[in-house]
């Protein structure tokens, strides 16, 4: 966990305005960060004032990604840089839509690095295990 640290998503991630979908970072480590999304009236992507897709779901992960790498740059006083979601690999989920009220965790994890490209472990939680996948991401000097 980032100790006395406390990030604002919109200070990590390289998105703006309405395309920031996540609501806030919970925890972030050398390794991982946790972050949240809830399902709510305003939430981009929701249909019929009711559910989100599940689809969206690698959306969300690779923004958990995204503020990731956004915080170790925030730790060498750097800026949010730009990166590249290159593939979702097995994005498994057990709905089709998340639903409006959701609490969404998102936790991500880098399972290897080698310069500028990563593969990171994902999750989506509410009350249960909801989604998995891996994401190999890019992210150029």
């Amino acid at each position: 966990m980032v100790v006395g640290q406390e990030y604002l998503v919109s200070d990590v991630v390289p998105h703006s305005g309405s395309m920031v979908l996540l609501d806030r970072i919970l925890d972030a480590s050398e390794e991982d960060l946790t972050a949240q999304v809830t399902i709510g009236t305003n939430t981009l992507f929701l249909r019929e004032k009711a559910y989100v897709p599940a689809w969206i779901g690698i959306e969300y992960m690779a923004q958990a990604v995204a503020a990731w790498a956004g915080v170790q740059e925030n730790k060498v006083g750097n800026k949010a840089k730009i990166g590249f979601l290159l593939g979702a690999r097995k994005y498994n989920c057990i709905s089709s839509k998340f639903l409006l009220g959701d609490v969404l965790t998102i936790h991500i994890a880098r399972k290897y690095q080698e310069s500028e490209l990563a593969v990171f472990d994902c999750t989506i939680h509410s009350d249960k295990l909801l989604a998995t996948s891996a994401l190999n991401v890019y992210q150029p000097k």
